[in-house]
């Protein structure tokens, strides 16, 4: 109960917008709780009042220091999330709110071998081990696996479909 306390009394004290030692204290405390996103810690910098001529150096310094990876973060979201049942179009779309998007997405999500094993999975889970074997379990099954994110093509392969049919 104290330590919340003086948590919440610190977190509501205000910040002298260019202190560059107080900003890389935030900036360390957060990275020591989790990894972050060069954006997400920008944005976060900037929301706890620091000036943005202490937070850009800041970042970079970081950077330099290897403390702040945004490759390394992509690396571990982008498996974190197939872990949990994801595709590659929803970590795509989720990485793009977290400011990450280009080349280095790409190829981590191109690089991420086990795409297929988490959608045999995900389907697994949700509708146990058999293929479906009409139509309508075939159309419930993909519009499932289509909105956790997987491809048209990864979806026909899994389900049996026509991979004639690839266009995506």
């Amino acid at each position: 109960m104290a330590t919340s306390k003086r948590r919440n009394a610190l977190a509501a004290r205000e910040v002298e917008p260019l202190d560059s030692r107080g900003a890389r204290v935030a900036a360390l405390d957060a990275l020591s709780r989790r990894d972050h996103a060069s954006a997400d810690l920008r944005r976060k910098l900037l929301e706890k009042g620091y000036d943005v001529a202490v937070v850009a150096p800041l970042l970079e310094a970081l950077r330099a220091e290897k403390l702040l990876d945004d490759r390394r973060y992509t690396e571990n979201f982008v498996a974190y999330h197939a872990a949990r049942g994801q595709g590659p179009l929803r970590v795509r779309a989720e990485l793009r709110r977290h400011g990450l998007e280009g080349i280095s997405v790409e190829e981590c999500l191109d690089a991420f071998p086990d795409w297929i094993m988490h959608l045999r999975k995900a389907q697994q889970k949700k509708f146990g081990g058999k293929l479906p074997t009409n139509y309508a379990d075939r159309q419930r099954q993909a519009r499932f696996l289509g909105y956790r994110g997987f491809t048209g093509a990864q979806i026909r392969m899994a389900l049996g479909f026509d991979t004639d049919l690839d266009a995506d």
